[in-house]
């Protein structure tokens, strides 16, 4: 499928404005307040009901602009499409964040396509427009397919970092026991190893700070593809390599780990010793 810049920059333009308007419209539900609608994996994987009430909001504005287009949403929406273009949506990234009131949080929504080429993530898919929406700070990140990564329109670009031992790292943690016992005990192993490690609560906005070069590496095990469709083109985009956990494996599944080509490289590395080191020693059930 080929897109010219001009198609790319209106997808770009589309999901910027979509993404302000449904931001600004959770940002005014909650200062009411956030009620829990349910629970995912675990007691703690939480939905709220704006976060339901963003996805149908997202749903309908694309049903009535682009009806022939998919669409992956993480609560559940779900339209195949006709034109090759699937619109993968997080409402809220960061739901914990605002069930709290906390900062962070963001809506995510990305324009992708299938059949490889570069930037394919895990799941097969491409992102060639996105935009990240972070209503309590009111940035907007987007980007496109060969055309950069701007917030609030002004193009950024990560770090020039380039030795671990000196970089400021994010990642996250799932849900479960299992899993956040394992992610820490690779943090454990990994922060003697760097500046420190930052835990921001949405993987959205951790991979739009390193591409504004808040940030001068992520990674994080256990992403969606709705976590991290949008985020990662900003991140390449603004001059970031996206690697997965081996030379050979495609970013995304198991592993997402992404930075400045030469930092990205020394943290695959670092995070692949921490993982055999846990699993070598890990109690067996």
């Amino acid at each position: 499928m080929t897109f010219t810049a001009l198609d790319l920059a209106r997808l770009r333009t589309f999901a910027g404005a979509l993404a302000r308007d449904v931001g600004t419209h959770v940002r005014e539900l909650r200062e009411t307040g956030a009620a829990v609608a349910e629970t995912k994996s675990s007691r703690t994987d939480v939905v709220t009901a704006a976060d339901h009430e963003a996805e149908q909001l997202i749903v309908s504005a694309l049903r009535a602009e682009r009806p022939a287009d998919g669409i992956l949403g993480e609560e559940g929406a779900s339209t195949q499409g006709e034109t090759g273009i699937t619109w993968v949506v997080d409402p809220i990234d960061g739901t914990v964040n605002y069930l709290y009131g906390l900062p962070g949080y963001a809506v995510s929504i990305a324009a992708t396509i299938t059949g490889g080429g570069p930037g394919t993530m895990a799941d097969g898919r491409r992102t060639v427009a996105a935009a990240v929406y972070v209503p309590s700070s009111d940035e907007l990140f987007t980007a496109q397919d060969g055309g950069g990564a701007t917030l609030n329109g002004r193009p950024i670009r990560v770090s020039q970092a380039s030795e671990l031992s000196l970089a400021l790292v994010a990642t996250g943690f799932g849900y479960t026991a299992q899993r956040r016992t394992e992610q820490a005990e690779v943090v454990r192993q990994l922060i003697p190893r760097v500046r420190d490690i930052r835990r921001l609560g949405a993987a959205a906005t951790d991979l739009c700070h390193l591409a504004a070069g808040r940030l001068d590496a992520y990674y994080e095990r256990g992403l969606q593809p709705w976590d991290y469709a949008a985020g990662a083109l900003i991140a390449r985009e603004a001059g970031a390599v996206l690697l997965g956990r081996t030379h050979d494996a495609v970013a995304g599944e198991p592993l997402l780990i992404a930075g400045p080509p030469a930092l990205a490289a020394q943290l695959q590395l670092a995070v692949g010793q921490a993982y055999e080191a846990y699993e070598r020693d890990a109690p067996q059930p």
